[in-house]
């Protein structure tokens, strides 16, 4: 099973949501990450869906989503070159012994401290998904109390565009 990123264009009415997360869960498919957001136009928003399958079930979700009426445009991004990114903000327990390390690490991913407590620190990191799915694992060490994930974000890459220059 392979995971695939999804990225469709629906009409900003009400209830279109609603419709397409009822699609998936009502044919059995898992939504492991959603986000939906207006786009440069106010008529429309993209809706970004990470789930898992392989290809025939793919192909049935395309195609589902396709005859909802609101679904402008059904793109699967896997496999394209494409640009993805998703926030985390996370709570590590930080005892002043093992602080300076947790701060290294952080300062190695490119994230920031923005909160720091007598026994606890909150980072945000952005990235790729695997980027923050290895900052995860490196502090789960540390323990981690509280974790937020945005979902990713993505869109298709322009045409003669090779390479993320932010992929860090």
């Amino acid at each position: 099973m392979e995971q695939h990123t999804i990225s469709v264009l629906v009409e900003n009415k009400f209830g279109v949501l609603a419709r397409v997360a009822g699609l998936f869960s009502g044919r059995g498919y898992n939504i492991e990450s959603l986000t939906v957001s207006k786009t440069h136009d106010p008529e429309m928003s993209r809706m970004t869906i990470v789930t898992v399958g392989d290809d025939n079930i793919l192909e049935q979700i395309e195609k589902q989503l396709k005859k909802l009426v609101d679904v402008v445009s059904v793109s699967d991004l896997t496999g394209s070159g494409y640009i993805e990114r998703e926030l985390a903000l996370i709570k590590i327990k930080a005892e002043a012994a093992r602080r300076a390390e947790i701060i290294q690490i952080v300062e190695v991913f490119s994230g920031k401290i923005v909160s720091v407590h007598k026994e606890e620190l909150g980072i945000e990191i952005h990235g790729r998904a695997t980027k923050i799915e290895n900052f995860i694992s490196l502090m789960s060490e540390f323990g981690i109390i509280e974790l937020a994930r945005t979902g990713r974000v993505a869109m298709s890459r322009s045409a003669g565009a090779t390479e993320d220059i932010a992929a860090q």
